[in-house]
Parts: C-alpha cells; sequence; structure tokens
C-alpha cells in the first residue's frame, strides 16, 4: 500500500494546528504516513484486540513510532488514563516521543527541577511545599525576589514575582502546593532568556527571548532573537534534555548577573512556531527523521 493509505505513524492532537500540519508535510516528504487522533479516544481492550489497546485506526497492529503533540486535560481519572496509554505503547515496544515518563517529570515542576539538580544541572534554589506558613517564611528569608509558579503550568500563565515580606496567595489559589524558585536577575538591562530546541540528542534550534516585563515567554509578547545553538547552551541543554528522558524537549535557561547559565523549565510538548518566526528553522525535519526511524531516538 501507498504510506497514505498505510499510516505506520501515530500523531496524538486535538487538531491539525500548525505544529502538527508541518509535522505531516516533512513525513510526507520522506514518504512517510501518519494518522492524527485524540488521546481522549484512546484506551485499553484487552482481550478484544491483539496488542490489549484501543487505538482508533491501529486495531491490527500498533503504529512503529508515536508522537504526542498535545496531552489533554481532563480529570485525574481521565489523564491517568491517557498517561497509562502512553506507558502501554512504550512497553508494547512503540517509540513514543515523548513517553509518558518524560511527559510526568515535565508537567511536575518539582520533578523537572530534582532531576537537574541530580544529574549535577546549574539551576536557581527551588523550594515546594504545602504548608503556607513554611512558604511564607522562606519567600521573608530569601536573599532576593522569589518566583512562585504553578506546579503545573506553561507559557508564562500564572507566575508571580514576590519581595521579601510580600504575601503569598491563600492555599486553594495555588491548588495546595507552593512552587518557589530564587529569580534571577539578568546580566544586563533587559530581561531575557534563551529557549534552546533539543531533538534526538542534539540541539537544533535556539532563541533569545527578549521582553519588556521579567516574564519572558513568547506567549507573553516577548520577541525572540536567533542565536546559535552551540557551545554551553547546547550542551547544558542537551543534558537537560536528557537528565528528564525527553527525545524532544524545548529547555529554558537563563544567565545570571555573572553570565553562568541556569536551567529554569525543561518543555516535553513544546511549540516551535516561536522559534521558527526568529529563526526560520521547522522543528519539524528533525522530528520527522527521528519518527521515520532515520535516526536513533537518543
Amino acid at each position: 500500500m501507498s504510506p497514505a493509505f498505510d499510516p505506520r505513524i501515530a500523531i496524538f492532537a486535538e487538531r491539525a494546528d500548525w505544529h502538527t500540519r508541518r509535522l505531516v508535510a516533512a513525513l510526507k516528504k520522506r514518504g512517510r504516513a501518519a494518522r492524527l487522533l485524540s488521546l481522549k479516544a484512546c484506551g485499553f481492550a484487552v482481550g478484544a484486540t491483539p496488542h490489549g489497546l484501543l487505538l482508533p485506526g491501529f486495531e491490527a497492529a500498533l503504529p512503529q513510532s508515536a508522537f504526542v503533540r498535545i496531552m489533554p486535560g481532563g480529570t485525574t481519572e481521565q489523564i491517568t488514563l491517557r498517561l497509562g496509554v502512553l506507558h502501554a505503547l512504550r512497553e508494547s515496544g512503540v517509540k513514543v516521543m515523548n513517553d509518558a515518563r518524560a511527559i510526568e517529570r515535565c508537567i511536575d515542576k518539582s520533578m523537572t527541577t530534582f532531576l537537574l539538580a541530580r544529574a549535577g544541572l546549574p539551576t536557581p534554589r527551588t523550594l515546594v511545599l504545602e504548608d503556607p506558613q513554611a512558604a511564607q517564611m522562606l519567600v521573608d528569608a530569601a536573599p532576593g525576589d522569589t518566583v512562585l509558579k504553578p506546579l503545573f503550568g506553561a507559557q508564562g500563565r500564572g507566575l508571580r514575582r514576590l519581595a521579601p515580606k510580600e504575601a503569598l496567595p491563600g492555599a486553594e489559589e495555588m491548588d495546595g502546593v507552593y512552587y518557589l524558585q530564587d529569580f534571577v536577575p539578568s546580566a544586563d538591562e533587559r530581561h531575557a532568556d534563551y529557549r534552546v530546541f533539543v531533538v534526538g540528542g542534539r540541539a537544533e534550534g535556539a532563541m533569545r527571548r527578549v521582553a519588556s516585563h521579567w516574564i519572558t515567554n513568547i506567549h507573553q509578547g516577548a520577541t525572540g532573537e536567533p542565536v546559535p545553538p552551540t557551545g554551553a547552551l547546547a550542551e547544558i541543554a542537551v543534558a537537560a534534555a536528557g537528565a528528564v528522558g525527553a527525545h524532544f524537549a524545548g529547555v529554558d535557561l537563563i544567565a545570571d548577573a555573572a553570565g553562568r547559565l541556569l536551567v529554569l523549565e525543561v518543555n516535553s510538548m513544546p511549540a516551535w512556531s516561536g522559534l521558527h518566526a526568529a529563526t526560520g528553522l521547522d522543528m519539524a525535519a528533525p522530528l520527522a527523521a527521528l519518527l521515520a526511524g532515520e535516526r536513533a531516538m537518543a
């Protein structure tokens, strides 16, 4: 059969957005076809399918590889089921990018930070706890400002910068968990950090994100500037992706006042439209090479 009628690659997405369309087109150039499906439509079918999974379009045989563009929100039970499907695919020998372990580690910022530090990578001092009184004491005793982040969050939403002795929000507003990280002042007058895209153990693209505000996310109005994905920037980013087990990652780094690079976060389902606008680089090409088996999943 032609690739159009025999897709062996699954792309988990809720809609055919810009990123998904670019990836499908990059796969088509390699003579490979992909089937889009939602994790909401997947589940387990033990005894009903040869492989025990409910995967629309893959009833007879599982895909050779899979790409997770989006993990849709839902109840704890729904998210557990969707992650379970991804776990099962990996256990069945399917190359999943990224698999459930990496997604879980990156969604939970506290685990990301722990794994980064355990790997010996530079990252700001971070404290995560539930007790609001203890959290307030930590903010009051901090050497400078503290950044309060939602444990689960993306695109710069929900971030707060607190001065020492500034009152924390109530526990209910933070879903009962305080993720506190030392604020890192910029090395120059502009607020800036870096986003490096790692694919299969290589730094494939990078940009410097510059903003008038201390939150430097592209979705919050920052501007991307191209920078070469080389040197310490690339080395630290590749090591950070490896620390969380991500085949594909958007790694956020910042330079402190002394110029030392620190890892802030690792995103296991990053968008790359901002990078494309800033640099002209399209991550769909290296991603397609990885999914098609032309490159090993490092």
